[in-house]
């Protein structure tokens, strides 16, 4: 089935982002638990204000991706850097090697949205 006329799929690079974003909405949704329990002893946890700020900025962002807004590249990639000080944890960690799959995510991610196409779908002021 061909899109309808005027709506064209997104580039790779932004559908690679949005896959990602959901990726952190969903450890978002999975760490909630955790973060509620905390808010029951503690009314303000910087896990939980760092919890809550990412799941705002995540929606937000993808939320200005698919209205095709020019801000999103910027917000996209602001979100992208998240792979960079997980890079450098998973390297302290016991498995070192599991530091190469953000590295790699994040190479993708920084490639895919600079790309020009990104930067022509995204258009709307």
């Amino acid at each position: 089935m061909a899109p309808a006329p005027g709506r064209r799929l997104p580039p790779p690079g932004l559908l690679v982002f949005l896959g990602y974003a959901f990726l952190i909405l969903g450890i978002i949704g999975v760490s909630l638990r955790w973060v509620v329990d905390q808010a029951i002893s503690a009314p303000l946890s910087i896990p939980g204000i760092v919890a809550m700020v990412l799941l705002a900025y995540t929606i937000f962002t993808i939320t200005m991706v698919l209205q095709r807004k020019q801000a999103a590249r910027g917000l996209a990639l602001g979100l992208s850097t998240l792979t960079v000080p997980a890079v450098p944890l998973l390297l302290l960690g016991p498995v070192p090697v599991t530091a190469v799959v953000p590295a790699l995510l994040g190479i993708v991610l920084l490639l895919g949205l600079t790309r020009p196409s990104v930067k022509a779908y995204l258009v709307e002021e």
